[in-house]
């Protein structure tokens, strides 16, 4: 793994990490949206990660015997790409509204299945791994500096 890697590596996770930032920034701004264009009431949603360039499965023997070449070493830590954003199926919240202009005959109004606390907690937990590929940026960046001193 070279230095660019290394960024790259941290860029990639930066960027899906802002992206799941905008969605739960998304559902607390429609925690309390009762009418879609679907129809019905908003939905929670999430962003879904994978590995980019997921590494074969080696056996045990194969690493043991040290056949692991050059080529699939560099394959370590290539990142993560969003692989979609995917719309909460848990039920919505039933309230009892009868003067709300979307209940139903019976006075209850469908709310989003959008719990604040929830986002929150998520919201920090990405604003905290954003901070770590940011740390992980500077360390690269500052071997890189120390590397460029010692040519001097």
């Amino acid at each position: 793994m070279g230095l660019f890697d290394a960024i790259n590596s941290s860029a990639s996770g930066m960027t899906a990490e802002r992206l799941r930032m905008d969605v739960i920034s998304n559902n607390i701004a429609n925690a309390n949206t009762t009418r879609t264009v679907e129809g019905g009431a908003y939905r929670r949603q999430m962003v879904v990660f994978e590995p980019r360039n997921p590494q074969p499965q080696k056996s045990f023997k194969s690493i043991l015997t040290g056949q692991m070449d050059q080529a699939d070493q560099t394959k370590i830590g290539t990142g993560v790409r969003v692989v979609g954003i995917q719309k909460d199926d848990s039920p919505t919240r039933q309230i009892f509204d009868p003067s709300h202009p979307d209940a139903d005959l019976e006075g209850y109004v469908e709310m989003p299945n959008v719990n604040v606390v929830t986002e929150m907690v998520d919201m920090i937990t990405a604003s905290r791994a954003y901070e770590a590929n940011v740390t992980a940026v500077n360390a690269a960046k500052a071997m890189a500096m120390k590397a460029l001193e010692i040519g001097k």
